[in-house]
């Protein structure tokens, strides 16, 4: 189970404004020969904690001959702050959500990536190959992705939800028995969606209607919780939440009448991707590191014991039918998906989410 919500987007601005106090040379390793000995180099790899196997260093090792140790961060906002903190942060590989990979790569910290090297890019589902932070993966591979909407126990609602207004306005019986997420592009999320906004908006007028919206909604709340919302559900304490599908499962696994549902409105499509630092001095082996995790058993496992989709097209149609009538978020199509609103980076304009998320939470 994941201890804290590594794609929880972390405030967007950290990134704008980690980048801007660092240069865009990061000192790199040089180019990528792809005849190099990798046995003969080392790997870093930073990642989630509970989010790979426990022996993938050492199962990537034995297949490549490459020592490999595997250190964890906690969130974007920390390995950003790894990344961007000297010219040479001893990360060969990263792992980080899709919009932070868009901002790293235009910045020059992150190294194209070598196609040559990856070919089980081929196992990806063709849309995975055209995602808005990255089209066509110059600078990251996809490893995980899914959406966010409704996580409810539909014994203690009454009804089944399915507008995010259910949430934002809730019937007087589910006053103080729901929770929202706290991250600034996720908090913000259900009130531009209900809006009929974009998520990614940066008007004055929209998001100042958003936030009209939480401080709203803001009294009717149980809590806001990233991490342990699905538990609070179990318990019934709360009875709809805004969740991640994945974390969902998670409740779901405790009490199979949770069900989860993505409001009419749609919802976001996030990406968790895998990157290669520019300044890395082992590029050939950390791209035989990314394309030995896009080989359907690997990725098999992930959508099997971490409970999120992945992907890769081969890897999902190894599901068995079973897991998926158990986690039926596992489910969610690729057509569904990129129903979705795909998050990007937003620059600069990424700190107007900070200011509304700091106001909104820090309003009585």
């Amino acid at each position: 189970m994941l201890t804290t919500r590594r794609i929880a987007a972390t405030a967007a601005g950290t990134i704008a404004l980690a980048l801007a106090a660092t240069s865009c040379s990061t000192g790199g390793g040089g180019d990528v020969d792809p005849s190099a000995d990798i046995s003969e180099q080392t790997l870093t790899v930073s990642i989630w904690a509970d989010y790979y196997p426990e022996d993938l260093a050492e199962q990537f090792e034995k297949a490549t001959g490459v020592k490999t140790t595997i250190v964890n961060h906690t969130t974007n906002e920390d390995i950003v702050a790894k990344l961007t903190a000297s010219a040479d942060p001893g990360i060969d590989v990263a792992f980080v959500s899709g919009q932070y990979a868009q901002a790293l790569g235009e910045q020059g910290i992150l190294a194209k990536l070598d196609k040559s090297l990856i070919p089980n890019e081929e196992n990806l589902y063709p849309e995975a190959l055209g995602l808005d932070y990255d089209p066509g993966n110059v600078y990251s591979e996809p490893y995980a992705w899914g959406t966010t909407g409704l996580c409810y126990r539909p014994d203690l609602t009454g009804f089944e939800p399915t507008s995010w207004n259910d949430l934002l306005n809730p019937k007087p019986e589910l006053v103080g028995k729901t929770t929202m997420l706290s991250t600034d592009r996720w908090l913000a999320m259900p009130a531009l969606k209900a809006q009929g906004h974009s998520l990614n908006t940066t008007d004055d007028a929209e998001l100042e209607e958003a936030k009209a919206q939480l401080l709203e909604t803001k009294s009717t709340l149980l809590a806001y919780d990233d991490t342990t919302f699905y538990s609070k559900l179990v318990s019934g304490e709360a009875a709809m939440v805004e969740a991640w599908d994945g974390w969902c499962n998670y409740g779901i696994a405790e009490d199979p009448s949770i069900s989860f549902v993505i409001p009419d409105e749609g919802a976001d499509l996030w990406v968790d991707t895998m990157t290669v630092l520019e300044s890395s001095k082992n590029k050939e082996a950390a791209m035989a590191f990314i394309n030995y995790i896009l080989d359907p058993e690997v990725q098999t496992w992930v959508a099997e014991n971490i409970l999120y989709k992945v992907p890769n097209q081969k890897a999902m149609e190894a599901l068995d039918p079973a897991l998926i009538e158990s986690y039926p978020t596992l489910g969610i199509t690729v057509d569904e998906l990129f129903e979705q609103e795909v998050i990007v980076d937003l620059g600069e304009d990424s700190l107007r989410y900070v200011d509304l998320n700091a106001e909104v939470l820090a309003t009585n």
